[in-house]
């Protein structure tokens, strides 16, 4: 739990306090799970490989340490949200934030500095294109975190069974084939229209995830694998994530010394228009829907 700690404690001294905190509870928590699930496998109040009970008992003092671990995350986190609340301005005062006059120069100039017709995408991946850094981060580690604490169990075989009674559905299958192509492009259409319309990489990156979800649960794992390995999981994460530093480092850098980029913002309302938002809302989507479809697998096989 130690490197985990360490990123949050990172990012809350970048400034990013939400995403410090999320990072540190949700790595914290899968932790707690996967010993949960260590206790319950080694006991035998999961099946064994033979299919009937393992046997043994459940310590009491397992159960206590997970006690422990959740109260430490969950009670220092739901104290420091509550602090929080009390502190809110109270609706209609000036000090609140929807009073700010930042929101106000999004709305006015938004379209102006940063090209895109969509002031949301403008907001979060122009103006706090920091913040979104992080977000994308944060689901990198999450995976990871999840990547390491399940390929360090014994690899566990796929539920064939279970497999073959959804793989045999006839009705689950046709249906896939229908919906499966046309979630694909819709999720490529979401993220390419994200600067000029509602959807972005998150939504898109989700929509293209829930695709090849429903795709292995109705064909199975055998063609996605031909695509989408452990190793091009990792290549095409690892690239999006580099290409989102790397790229808005440029564009604080040039920023912040009053330097023109070569990324252009184009006219408004074209599809390559807005700068950086269409890279980056590409980057992010291929997060999102790789983060999406590895939890699947990972929680499915134990591998991806």
């Amino acid at each position: 739990m130690k490197r985990p700690r360490h990123l949050a404690a990172a990012l809350f001294v970048l400034g990013a306090a939400a995403t410090a905190f999320a990072a540190l509870a949700f790595a914290n928590n899968v932790a707690v799970v996967a010993r949960q699930w260590g206790v319950l496998a080694r006991t035998g109040f999961l099946p064994s490989e033979s299919g009937g009970p393992a046997g043994g008992f459940l310590p009491w003092l397992d159960w206590a340490a997970i006690d422990l671990s959740c109260a430490t995350t969950f009670i220092p986190l739901l104290g420091f949200l509550l602090a929080t609340v009390i502190e809110l301005p109270s609706f209609g005062r000036d000090s609140a934030p929807t009073n700010s006059p930042v929101i106000q120069r999004y709305l006015e100039h938004g379209l102006e500095e940063t090209g895109a017709v969509n002031a949301v995408a403008g907001m979060i991946l122009d103006y706090r294109a920091f913040d979104t850094l992080g977000e994308s981060h944060v689901l990198f580690t999450a995976a990871m975190a999840v990547l390491i604490l399940l390929l360090s169990a014994k690899e566990r075989p796929e539920p064939k069974e279970q497999a073959r009674i959804m793989q045999a559905d006839p009705i689950l299958r046709q249906t896939a084939r229908i919906i499966v192509p046309m979630a694909l492009v819709y999720g490529v259409y979401i993220i390419f229209t994200g600067h000029l319309g509602p959807g972005g990489g998150f939504s898109g990156g989700a929509v293209i995830g829930g695709a090849l979800i429903l795709y292995a649960i109705a064909f199975g794992f055998g063609g996605l694998e031909k695509v989408l390995n452990l190793r091009v999981y990792r290549t095409v994460v690892v690239c999006a994530l580099c290409f989102y530093s790397l790229a808005k480092c440029y564009s604080f850098y040039c920023g912040a010394n009053h330097l023109e980029t070569i990324f252009r913002t184009g006219t408004p309302g074209a599809i390559f228009s807005a700068g950086l938002i269409l890279p980056l809302n590409i980057a992010v989507g291929i997060v999102v829907a790789c983060t999406m479809y590895g939890f699947y697998s990972l929680f499915q096989r134990g591998r991806i």
